[in-house]
């Protein structure tokens, strides 16, 4: 094999940052899972990296925050259980890292899951695995941009059946299209955010902010709250989770078509038409330079 071979065969094996799977995909190039499985091979995957030995300050920062955020998450599980708990959900990469983490938390598997093996019941010193059966799908909201990426309408299409997310779209600024959320889901009482401390309006946020006055009212529930750029992207990679693409091409936060663009702090030498990927910025301040 020469090493143009190996070269090329190291490229086709990752996309998006993950390692392409050996198994043969389904009819559709894509290998249906069942809710339960994915919760119980998150939890397992979640489980193992907590348990990890590493000497690398950037990674063990990430564990430290997963506990916390997982804590959040299942005191929110506690409070108003599955049936009252939704997702904002754009497809970005902070509310993707919540969508993992909430998906970890909920019960991992049912007699009738192929995930309810032998081991379903094992624990590490950080997270039990859970054996009851999880909800039929986690309720979500799309907020759309009034200029989306095609990039990222895919992405949040493919993301949510792959998830199994019972998603709500709304192209509607955001006030009315929560009012019209939970007109549609009275049931909600409280939705998951992945706003962090960096994020415009985020500073004096805590784990558990109802909203503001005259805004529609539920819980706010804030899990990734404290967590930095480079932790999001960390978790990411080291997890091999799926991401958009856009990531790939220098965009570090997503917006609309009009007001996001490549983050120029990523240009390469420079050049303002070729950009590293957004895992490659290292600085919480520099995360939006690409946004208007």
């Amino acid at each position: 094999m020469t090493a143009n071979t190996v070269r090329q065969h190291q490229q086709d094996a990752r996309i998006n940052g993950i390692t392409k799977t050996e198994n043969p995909p389904g009819p559709r190039g894509l290998i249906p899972r069942t809710l339960p499985d994915i919760c119980f091979e998150l939890q397992v995957k979640i489980n193992a990296f907590l348990d990890e030995q590493t000497d690398d300050h950037v990674l063990r920062n990430v564990q430290s925050q997963v506990r916390v955020s997982m804590g959040v998450i299942q005191e929110a599980l506690r409070r108003y259980g599955p049936d009252h708990l939704s997702l904002s959900y754009n497809g970005g990469k902070d509310c993707l890292v919540l969508l993992v983490l909430i998906m970890a938390c909920l019960p991992a598997c049912s007699p009738n899951s192929s995930a309810a093996r032998p081991d379903a019941t094992a624990t590490s010193d950080n997270t039990a695995l859970s054996t009851a059966p999880p909800p039929g799908r986690l309720q979500a909201i799309y907020i759309v941009s009034s200029d989306p990426f095609s990039e990222v309408e895919d992405f949040v299409a493919a993301s949510a059946k792959e998830y199994h997310l019972d998603l709500k779209r709304y192209a509607l600024p955001m006030r009315p299209a929560l009012e019209a959320y939970l007109e549609d889901r009275p049931a909600i009482r409280a939705i998951f955010l992945g706003t962090r401390r960096t994020d415009p309006h985020g500073e004096f946020l805590t784990h558990f902010d109802p909203t503001d006055e005259g805004w529609p009212q539920f819980m706010r529930i804030h899990p990734v709250i404290d967590w930095h750029y480079v932790e999001i992207w960390a978790f990411i990679r080291r997890l091999q989770i799926p991401f958009c693409e856009l990531y790939n091409r220098g965009f570090t936060s997503l917006g609309g078509i009009t007001n996001t663009r490549p983050n120029p702090a990523l240009a390469v030498s420079g050049d303002i038409s070729k950009f590293r990927p957004a895992y490659e910025l290292r600085e919480d301040d520099e995360e939006r330079l690409g946004r208007d």
